[in-house]
This record gives C-alpha cells, sequence and structure tokens, in this order.
C-alpha cells in the first residue's frame, strides 16, 4: 500500500525501530542465497545454494493458483530480508539454511507460482528502512512485531504468530530469581537492539533501578548470561526456548505476556504483494499446512484457534 512514503521514513529515522526481531550480525545486506523445492503433505523441502545477487533487478509477474497475481523485485523468486540467526525462526542447521520463518516463506512463495526465495541476510536495525527504499526486498521475515511504527513505513501481512517475551536467568548463579518481581536495584538485564523486549525491560524495569544493556545479536546476551555477566535476558519466549535447549544452566523462567503477533513485512511500493502474500497464508492455514508447521518448531505449545485448519 503506497502511503506519504518520504515524511513517514523520516519519522521512523529518527525513532528506534521496536518490536520482536531475529539476531543480526554485522551491517549491510549480504545474499546468501536461494531456497527452492516442492511441498509434499504440508512441509516444505529442498535444497540451498550458494550465490551473490547485484543490482536491482526488474520485477515479473507470478500466477499461483487463486493466488492474485504480483510482481518481484527479481522475476521468479521472492526477495526477502532477514538475520538468519534466530532459532527457530531462521537459522543454519547442518549447511542448510532452515525455521519456521524460512519454511513459511518458501511455501508462500510456491504457492505465488514462483521458483523459490532469495534470502538476503540484513541487520535488523535498518532492515525496515531497507525494505521501505523498494528496492532491497520484497519482504522481510524476521520474527518480527507488527508495531504501530513499523506499519507507518512498510506493510504487513495478517498476522501469522502470536508471540511474548519471557525471563531467563542463570539458575546456577541466581536460583532464587523465578520472575521479575525479584530483580533489584544494580541488576543487568540483557536484550536485544531495537526490539520489543528491549522497550519492555526500559519500560518495566528501569524504574526499578535494573541495568539495560544491549546487544546486536542476541546469541551474544545468552552467552554472557552462562558466563555470569548478566542477571538475566528479556526476550521472545519461543527464541529463548530454543537457546537455552543447548545451555543446561539457563532456564525460562517466566513468561511475560505482551499480546504480540508476528506479521511478514512487506515492499510498501508495491501493491500487489501483500494480497497475494495474504492469500497464499490464509490458504496455508485453511488446509492445515501452517498448522503442520507449527507442531514441526514448537511442539510444545497449543495451536492458537485462528491458525486452526478450516472445515
Amino acid at each position: 500500500m503506497r502511503r506519504g512514503f518520504i515524511g513517514a521514513l523520516a519519522l521512523v529515522m529518527a525513532l528506534s525501530l521496536l518490536g520482536a526481531a531475529c539476531a543480526k550480525s554485522g551491517g549491510g545486506t549480504t545474499t546468501t542465497g536461494t531456497t527452492t523445492g516442492t511441498t509434499t503433505g504440508g512441509t516444505t523441502t529442498g535444497t540451498t545454494t550458494g550465490g551473490t545477487t547485484t543490482g536491482t533487478t526488474t520485477g515479473g509477474t507470478t500466477t499461483g493458483s487463486s493466488i492474485p497475481p504480483a510482481t518481484t523485485l527479481k522475476e521468479g523468486t521472492l526477495t526477502v530480508g532477514s538475520c538468519l540467526d534466530y532459532k527457530p525462526f531462521e537459522f543454519t542447521k547442518n549447511g542448510k539454511l532452515t525455521g519456521f520463518d524460512v519454511e513459511i516463506m518458501e511455501e508462500i512463495a510456491s504457492r505465488m507460482g514462483l521458483s523459490g526465495v532469495t534470502w538476503v541476510k540484513a541487520n535488523f536495525d535498518t532492515i525496515f528502512t531497507a525494505l521501505a527504499t523498494g528496492q532491497k526486498f520484497d519482504a522481510v521475515a524476521a520474527a518480527s512485531t507488527i508495531t504501530p511504527e513499523r506499519g507507518q513505513i512498510v506493510d504487513f501481512s495478517e498476522p501469522y504468530y502470536n508471540s511474548r517475551q519471557s525471563l531467563t536467568v542463570n539458575t546456577a548463579k541466581t536460583p532464587d530469581i523465578k520472575s521479575t518481581d525479584d530483580l533489584k536495584s544494580g541488576d543487568t538485564m540483557g536484550v536485544q537492539k531495537g526490539t520489543t523486549g528491549k522497550q519492555w525491560a526500559e519500560d518495566n524495569l528501569q524504574s526499578k533501578g535494573v541495568q539495560i544493556r544491549t546487544f546486536t545479536g542476541i546469541t551474544d546476551a545468552f552467552t554472557d548470561l552462562e558466563a555470569g555477566r548478566l542477571t538475566g535476558i528479556i526476550n521472545d519466549e519461543p527464541s529463548s526456548i530454543a537457546e537455552t535447549e543447548s545451555r543446561p544452566t539457563l532456564k525460562v523462567v517466566e513468561p511475560i505476556d505482551t499480546g504480540e503477533h508476528y506479521g511478514i513485512a512487506i515492499n510498501p511500493q508495491n501493491d500487489t504483494l501483500k494480497p497475494a502474500i495474504d492469500a497464499a497464508l490464509a490458504a496455508m492455514i485453511a488446509d492445515g499446512t501452517y498448522e503442520q508447521l507449527f507442531k514441526k518448531y514448537f511442539p510444545t505449545l497449543p495451536l492458537p484457534p485462528e491458525f486452526a485448519p478450516k472445515g
């Protein structure tokens, strides 16, 4: 949806873009490869091949069955920005890019009639302003919360995941901390830059004298928590659960319900993309493909009713 782009872009550049986020490594953007594949029984399979993309490509038109046609920056593929290091949404396993966001986007691209997804690694602090230019990505899939600030410069799909924040502590170092009520002045919380977790910590913990320490990548925060350099971490619950699986001294001790919803951020300069992405996502929910992916990556969580198959 086109809007007062220049004014809104200037506004958001002056504000901190807040919301759930993926881990970030370095600045700029790097094209990491293209994922392709077919879907059988709701699970996307395929291979990831390395490569680089240079320059700006002209759009092509997609024609997926029952999905509105859409143009993309690069003909035949959906170019998606992400940080690609935020379990269980985007991460590399055995040399292959995988995760809930990855499989969601691969399935959407397939239903749009595209050959695959070109993933571009980007710094989360600037990923939405880069998307807003209309030249870098078709979309951003990065465990991103839909917020009013972001909605002023980019479009968003319908929500595809309900999230909440959480408190993680080192039980070997601070076994008595069971919730944020147990935090005291002088304690140090790790948060990720530009996230709703950071905003929540500042709004709710700084007044108690708790120090807030920001990290570019959330994985670094968990490493510091293991080493005893932090009292705890405020971060998206599913990401924190995934991070603690391989760190036996760390435990998610408190979920924090913030009513957040993830959305796929969409190039606001291309009016054809949102209807196509929304239609593909709705079809995935209706036929049970979404449910299969949800259970694959979040086996201990109940499927929210709004994402249950229809009929």
